[in-house]
């Protein structure tokens, strides 16, 4: 399970359904307050996870890139970042402030080429394809990969590669209608070379579950960490 951090203005955020413009600042049960900082420690210290998603939300919109917080949550935990990245300089500047893996979304991929020219240009870069999503369509400025099913998007730039891909619907995302488990267990089985880590509508341990047998690496998890319904027995259970 990999713990999530939404940034928006300077805090961290409680995502809802992708509705990026009613985000307020987190309201947690294992931390005070909505410093994105505090909240990777008490991550850390509380639910024993030392790995973070990090969504630099303001660059991603493109604004200018948290990169302060950005690196102070690289100093307390491993974390990947999607920070709306589309050319080498960008991946250069994220991995100097420390960030492990960075992420591309979809959502923000200037086109169906830049990840291959990405990955040309920086072969031993830790790059992360996210396959952005809204209830099963995929997220994109390119007409082509919009009328795209999911599958077929994850088909046409799979092949760029990246070794690690995240499935990412938005619409789910802290509106605890659960994981899209049918989708993930289609793209486990169609593309067994890529780790999947699947994204949004996590509510429990057995959402977990379900996960881990349609074949997910991992789980993006935020909402149920902050309200208590996942805690650090259910992960224990999980091992």
């Amino acid at each position: 399970m990999i713990p999530v951090i939404d940034l928006k203005g300077a805090a961290a955020v409680h995502a809802v359904r992708g509705e990026r413009e009613r985000y307020r600042p987190l309201r947690s049960g294992i931390v005070a307050g909505s410093d994105p900082v505090a909240v990777a420690r008490a991550v850390r210290d509380t639910l024993e996870l030392d790995e973070l998603y990090v969504a630099d939300l303001d660059a991603i919109a493109g604004r200018a890139a948290q990169r302060e917080t950005i690196a102070g949550l690289a100093r307390e935990a491993r974390v990947m970042v999607d920070a709306g990245v589309t050319d080498v300089a960008e991946v250069a500047r994220l991995l100097a402030l420390g960030v492990e893996r960075v992420v591309i979304g979809t959502e923000t991929l200037a086109d169906e080429r830049a990840l291959e020219r990405l990955r040309a240009a920086l072969p031993g870069a830790p790059l992360v394809l996210s396959l952005d999503l809204r209830e099963g369509r995929v997220l994109s400025p390119q007409p082509e990969l919009q009328r795209l099913g999911a599958p077929e998007a994850l088909a046409r730039l799979g092949g760029s590669g990246v070794g690690e891909a995240i499935v990412l619907d938005l619409a789910r995302v802290g509106a605890g209608r659960g994981p899209d488990v049918a989708l993930v267990r289609e793209l486990s089985a169609r593309f067994p070379e890529l780790e999947l880590l699947a994204g949004g509508g996590v509510r429990d341990v057995g959402d977990l579950r379900a996960l881990a047998e349609a074949g997910a690496a991992g789980a993006l998890v935020a909402t149920a960490l902050h309200s208590g319904a996942l805690g650090r027995d259910d992960l224990r259970g999980l091992g």
